[in-house]
């Protein structure tokens, strides 16, 4: 039997080359990290007699490998990349199997960081090979595709989440194993079924901030401190506030992932056509909407629903990524990767926390902070130039080049 959709999904990708290697290592991510996601808040709330200002509490200490993803740096001076991405799926898959087997709140510390720390690696080298590897024209649509598969497994467990717990009625331990034992499985799998592939430019093995950089650094913080309100506090807020279950959670999460597997591929193409500015304004704009929807919202399928759309337009941010590559030097990818995951994540560590302490007596609140941050960000996305490249990274360095000739 053919599948149209499949065979235009995988059109053009050598299936023992890098693309379809970072395609695997980008499924392989979900099937714990999903597991882990879909059961966090029930796990945290009935077995760990979890607050709010607890929950932001584990939230920023789940941000805190990703403020350190620039130590990556140094572990490349051993290691090589691709060799490093596979031990962070092991790390990731082995933090989650162990998560049902502590449930307290300083075992749900522990588990969190170790799960963490291999989730933000993978995210920090997952990126910077793909910019090494695949070329400008077709890196954000090599991006959405691995959304995409990132969806279409993180559907799959979290199907596999549902059915255990609603269906067969296993206990948290169980589905935790499972799902991390399924991503040690596939980086294993990765690990045998491909070969080591030669890095595309030799990488600057040191840490740097370069000032023309800034815009993508200040995108990146923004993405950073926006992402919290959407990972936190709005699925805290369906567990708390409208009372979903485990399972109609996990529900939620099957319908945004089966809409990221069918749309997160467009997307990226979109993003190709469109250019990186329309893209973030456009994103950035639906985000204000979103928040303040959520600041207001009373009714629990209206809240889903800002949920999926709030989910759909964070696909779009893949732009930032496709954007840097456009002005980067090729040497400086990797390094830059994990610096600019570091930057993404101060605003991480510190929010979770100081707006779970806001969450006790103004939830509204929190959302409505989360509106104005879009608006900085869409302030920030004006000054994208349509067609950016070196000497070219922002409006004004393109008004600079046009005076001094």
């Amino acid at each position: 039997m053919r599948l149209p959709f499949l065979s235009r999904f995988f059109a053009g990708i050598d299936p023992r080359g890098p693309e379809a290697f970072l395609l695997l290592s980008a499924a392989a991510q979900p099937v714990a990290f999903s597991t882990w996601q879909a059961l966090l808040n029930n796990f945290a709330i009935e077995r760990a007699s979890f607050s709010g200002a607890d929950m932001g509490l584990l939230q920023s200490l789940r941000e805190v490998p990703g403020l350190l993803a620039l130590t990556v740096i140094f572990f490349l001076l051993v290691l090589r990349e691709q060799t490093l991405l596979i031990v962070s799926l092991v790390l990731l898959g082995v933090g989650t199997a162990i998560t049902g087997l502590f449930p307290s709140v300083l075992g749900l510390f522990i588990t969190t960081i170790v799960m963490s720390i291999g989730f933000h690696y993978q995210e920090t080298l997952q990126q910077s090979l793909t910019l090494q590897w695949i070329d400008r024209e077709r890196a954000a649509p090599a991006m959405g595709r691995q959304i995409a598969a990132r969806g279409a497994a993180g559907l799959i467990a979290f199907a596999g989440v549902w059915l255990m717990l609603d269906v067969y009625g296993l206990d948290y331990a169980w589905v935790y194993a499972f799902g991390g034992a399924l991503t040690v499985i596939l980086a294993l799998a990765a690990w045998m079924a491909y070969p080591r592939f030669p890095d595309a430019a030799l990488q600057t093995k040191k840490l740097f901030l370069r000032k023309r950089y800034w815009l993508f650094y200040a995108l990146t913080f923004m993405s950073g401190a926006r992402r919290q309100i959407f990972t936190v506090f709005a699925g805290f807020m369906m567990v708390e506030k409208f009372g979903y279950s485990a399972a109609q959670v996990t529900l939620l999460f099957i319908v945004n992932q089966a809409i990221n597997m069918v749309f997160a591929g467009r997307i990226g193409a979109a993003i190709g056509r469109w250019g990186e500015r329309r893209a973030l304004s456009l994103e950035y704009a639906g985000l204000i909407g979103v928040f303040v929807a959520y600041a207001v919202v009373e009714n629990p399928y209206a809240a889903a629903g800002l949920y999926i759309i709030d989910n759909l337009l964070f696909s779009m941010a893949i732009a930032i990524r496709s954007y840097f590559q456009k002005i980067a030097a090729p040497a400086d990818i990797a390094a830059s990767s994990g610096v600019s995951f570091t930057i993404n994540h101060i605003a991480a560590v510190g929010i979770p926390g100081a707006f779970g302490l806001l969450w006790l007596t103004n939830p509204a609140a929190v959302f409505l902070t989360g509106a104005a941050m879009a608006a900085i960000s869409l302030t920030l996305a004006r000054l994208v130039p349509e067609h950016p490249e070196p000497g070219h990274e922002t409006l004004f360095a393109r008004r600079q080049k046009a005076v001094a000739h």
